[in-house]
Protein backbone atom coordinates (compact mmCIF):
# COMPACT_ATOMS: atom_id res chain seq x y z
CA UNK A 1 0.00 0.00 0.00
CA UNK A 2 3.04 2.41 0.86
CA UNK A 3 4.13 1.90 -2.39
CA UNK A 4 1.43 2.38 -4.05
CA UNK A 5 0.48 5.88 -2.87
CA UNK A 6 3.30 7.77 -4.46
CA UNK A 7 1.99 6.50 -7.86
CA UNK A 8 -1.44 7.76 -7.08
CA UNK A 9 -0.18 11.08 -5.95
CA UNK A 10 1.95 11.62 -9.19
CA UNK A 11 -1.41 10.89 -11.12
CA UNK A 12 -3.91 13.24 -9.28
CA UNK A 13 -1.02 15.64 -9.54
CA UNK A 14 -0.91 15.01 -13.35
CA UNK A 15 -4.48 15.24 -13.95
CA UNK A 16 -4.51 18.47 -11.54
CA UNK A 17 -1.92 19.83 -13.37
CA UNK A 18 -3.23 19.28 -17.25
CA UNK A 19 -6.65 20.69 -15.61
CA UNK A 20 -5.20 23.50 -15.14
CA UNK A 21 -3.23 23.97 -18.56
CA UNK A 22 -6.33 23.41 -19.59
CA UNK A 23 -8.44 25.94 -17.76
CA UNK A 24 -6.58 28.83 -18.10
CA UNK A 25 -6.98 29.30 -22.24
CA UNK A 26 -10.61 28.38 -21.55
CA UNK A 27 -10.82 31.14 -18.88
CA UNK A 28 -9.81 33.66 -21.14
CA UNK A 29 -11.49 32.75 -24.43
CA UNK A 30 -14.89 32.34 -22.82
CA UNK A 31 -14.66 35.74 -21.10
CA UNK A 32 -17.34 38.50 -21.65
CA UNK A 33 -15.75 41.50 -20.35
CA UNK A 34 -15.84 44.97 -22.43
CA UNK A 35 -12.17 44.48 -24.14
CA UNK A 36 -13.48 41.32 -26.16
CA UNK A 37 -16.20 43.27 -27.97
CA UNK A 38 -13.59 45.80 -29.64
CA UNK A 39 -10.31 45.22 -31.54
CA UNK A 40 -7.50 46.48 -30.91
CA UNK A 41 -4.07 47.19 -32.72
CA UNK A 42 -1.08 48.29 -32.01
CA UNK A 43 0.43 50.89 -34.46
CA UNK A 44 3.65 51.04 -33.81
CA UNK A 45 6.17 51.20 -30.13
CA UNK A 46 8.96 53.77 -29.55
CA UNK A 47 11.63 53.41 -27.11
CA UNK A 48 13.11 56.52 -25.18
CA UNK A 49 16.06 56.77 -22.99
CA UNK A 50 16.92 58.94 -20.62
CA UNK A 51 20.28 59.48 -19.20
CA UNK A 52 21.07 60.23 -15.81
CA UNK A 53 23.47 59.54 -13.30
CA UNK A 54 23.05 56.12 -12.35
CA UNK A 55 22.59 55.22 -16.42
CA UNK A 56 20.16 55.17 -19.11
CA UNK A 57 16.27 54.68 -18.45
CA UNK A 58 14.47 53.77 -21.10
CA UNK A 59 10.25 54.44 -21.27
CA UNK A 60 7.98 53.52 -24.07
CA UNK A 61 5.05 54.97 -25.98
CA UNK A 62 2.70 52.67 -28.16
CA UNK A 63 0.22 53.65 -30.60
CA UNK A 64 -2.99 51.66 -30.23
CA UNK A 65 -5.99 51.57 -32.73
CA UNK A 66 -9.72 50.56 -31.14
CA UNK A 67 -13.12 49.74 -32.86
CA UNK A 68 -15.92 47.80 -32.69
CA UNK A 69 -15.71 46.54 -36.83
CA UNK A 70 -19.36 48.66 -36.81
CA UNK A 71 -18.42 52.15 -37.97
CA UNK A 72 -16.78 53.04 -34.14
CA UNK A 73 -12.90 54.06 -34.01
CA UNK A 74 -10.54 55.75 -31.53
CA UNK A 75 -7.14 56.44 -31.49
CA UNK A 76 -4.71 56.19 -28.48
CA UNK A 77 -1.34 56.47 -27.33
CA UNK A 78 -0.27 55.24 -24.11
CA UNK A 79 3.60 55.95 -22.32
CA UNK A 80 5.56 53.65 -19.47
CA UNK A 81 8.18 52.07 -18.42
CA UNK A 82 7.12 48.88 -19.64
CA UNK A 83 5.76 47.90 -23.27
CA UNK A 84 2.67 45.95 -21.62
CA UNK A 85 1.77 48.60 -20.09
CA UNK A 86 2.39 51.13 -22.48
CA UNK A 87 -0.01 49.23 -24.91
CA UNK A 88 -2.79 48.96 -21.84
CA UNK A 89 -2.98 52.87 -21.40
CA UNK A 90 -3.24 52.83 -24.96
CA UNK A 91 -6.05 50.81 -25.73
CA UNK A 92 -7.62 52.25 -22.65
CA UNK A 93 -7.36 56.49 -24.39
CA UNK A 94 -8.41 54.78 -27.96
CA UNK A 95 -11.64 53.59 -26.30
CA UNK A 96 -12.21 56.37 -24.73
CA UNK A 97 -12.06 58.85 -27.47
CA UNK A 98 -13.80 56.37 -29.96
CA UNK A 99 -16.14 58.31 -32.29
CA UNK A 100 -18.82 57.23 -34.85
CA UNK A 101 -17.70 57.15 -38.46
CA UNK A 102 -21.03 57.02 -41.69
CA UNK A 103 -20.63 54.58 -43.51
CA UNK A 104 -22.49 52.89 -46.78
CA UNK A 105 -22.91 49.26 -46.17
CA UNK A 106 -19.11 48.13 -46.58
CA UNK A 107 -17.43 50.77 -48.10
CA UNK A 108 -17.43 54.54 -47.73
CA UNK A 109 -20.03 56.55 -48.83
CA UNK A 110 -17.77 59.64 -51.07
CA UNK A 111 -14.08 60.38 -51.56
CA UNK A 112 -12.51 62.53 -48.85
CA UNK A 113 -9.12 63.51 -48.51
CA UNK A 114 -7.43 64.88 -45.11
CA UNK A 115 -4.27 66.39 -43.95
CA UNK A 116 -2.44 65.79 -40.51
CA UNK A 117 1.21 67.55 -40.05
CA UNK A 118 3.16 66.24 -43.22
CA UNK A 119 0.96 63.09 -43.59
CA UNK A 120 -1.79 63.21 -46.73
CA UNK A 121 -4.65 60.35 -46.54
CA UNK A 122 -6.93 60.11 -50.13
CA UNK A 123 -9.90 57.29 -49.61
CA UNK A 124 -12.33 56.33 -52.22
CA UNK A 125 -15.43 54.32 -51.81
CA UNK A 126 -14.44 51.12 -53.74
CA UNK A 127 -17.16 48.43 -55.06
CA UNK A 128 -17.78 45.48 -53.71
CA UNK A 129 -15.11 42.84 -53.45
CA UNK A 130 -12.47 44.89 -53.97
CA UNK A 131 -10.81 44.64 -50.27
CA UNK A 132 -8.82 47.50 -48.52
CA UNK A 133 -6.24 48.87 -50.92
CA UNK A 134 -4.03 50.54 -48.64
CA UNK A 135 -0.90 50.57 -46.67
CA UNK A 136 -0.64 49.06 -42.82
CA UNK A 137 -1.72 51.92 -40.80
CA UNK A 138 -4.46 52.61 -42.76
CA UNK A 139 -5.42 49.53 -43.04
CA UNK A 140 -5.52 49.17 -39.61
CA UNK A 141 -7.69 52.17 -39.18
CA UNK A 142 -9.90 51.54 -41.25
CA UNK A 143 -10.65 47.80 -40.26
CA UNK A 144 -11.29 48.77 -36.78
CA UNK A 145 -14.02 50.63 -38.35
CA UNK A 146 -15.43 48.36 -40.24
CA UNK A 147 -14.54 49.48 -43.77
CA UNK A 148 -14.06 46.52 -46.12
CA UNK A 149 -13.68 47.73 -49.53
CA UNK A 150 -11.79 50.93 -50.31
CA UNK A 151 -9.69 52.66 -52.38
CA UNK A 152 -6.54 55.00 -51.02
CA UNK A 153 -3.36 56.52 -51.02
CA UNK A 154 -1.18 57.55 -48.61
CA UNK A 155 1.40 60.85 -49.61
CA UNK A 156 3.88 63.11 -47.65
CA UNK A 157 4.97 62.26 -44.15
CA UNK A 158 5.27 58.72 -43.37
CA UNK A 159 5.00 58.69 -39.73
CA UNK A 160 2.50 56.36 -38.41
CA UNK A 161 1.15 58.99 -35.95
CA UNK A 162 0.30 61.33 -38.67
CA UNK A 163 -0.61 58.93 -41.11
CA UNK A 164 -3.44 57.32 -38.78
CA UNK A 165 -4.66 60.47 -37.27
CA UNK A 166 -5.38 62.15 -41.09
CA UNK A 167 -7.29 58.70 -41.66
CA UNK A 168 -9.20 59.41 -38.96
CA UNK A 169 -10.11 63.00 -40.16
CA UNK A 170 -10.87 61.66 -43.64
CA UNK A 171 -13.06 59.15 -42.02
CA UNK A 172 -14.39 62.03 -39.61
CA UNK A 173 -15.47 63.84 -43.48
CA UNK A 174 -17.95 60.99 -44.29
CA UNK A 175 -21.50 62.23 -44.55
CA UNK A 176 -24.46 59.93 -45.86
CA UNK A 177 -26.90 61.54 -47.97
CA UNK A 178 -29.66 60.61 -45.97
CA UNK A 179 -28.13 62.65 -42.86
CA UNK A 180 -27.38 65.37 -45.29
CA UNK A 181 -30.95 65.60 -46.49
CA UNK A 182 -32.14 65.17 -42.71
CA UNK A 183 -30.33 68.31 -41.30
CA UNK A 184 -31.44 70.44 -44.03
CA UNK A 185 -34.99 69.85 -43.87
CA UNK A 186 -35.48 68.43 -46.68
CA UNK A 187 -37.65 65.08 -48.14
CA UNK A 188 -34.91 62.95 -49.66
CA UNK A 189 -34.63 62.19 -53.18
CA UNK A 190 -34.15 59.14 -55.32
CA UNK A 191 -31.12 58.78 -57.85
CA UNK A 192 -31.77 57.79 -61.08
CA UNK A 193 -30.40 53.90 -60.48
CA UNK A 194 -32.99 53.91 -57.75
CA UNK A 195 -35.81 55.48 -59.53
CA UNK A 196 -35.41 53.28 -62.43
CA UNK A 197 -35.50 50.02 -60.41
CA UNK A 198 -38.33 51.12 -58.08
CA UNK A 199 -41.17 50.36 -60.99
CA UNK A 200 -39.17 46.91 -61.98
CA UNK A 201 -39.41 45.53 -58.46
CA UNK A 202 -43.26 46.83 -58.21
CA UNK A 203 -43.88 44.60 -62.09
CA UNK A 204 -42.21 41.48 -60.13
CA UNK A 205 -44.26 41.99 -57.09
Amino acid sequence: MAEDRPVQDQENRGQRGRGQRRGRPMSQQGGDGPEKEFAEKVLYINRSAKVVKGGRRFSFSALVVTGDRKGKVGLGLGKAREVAEAIRKAGEIARQNMAPVALKDATIPHEALAFFGGAQVLLRPASPGTGLIAGKTVRAVLESAGVKDVLSKSLGSKNAANVAKATLEALGQMRRREDIYRLRGKPLRKTAPEAAEAPAAETVK
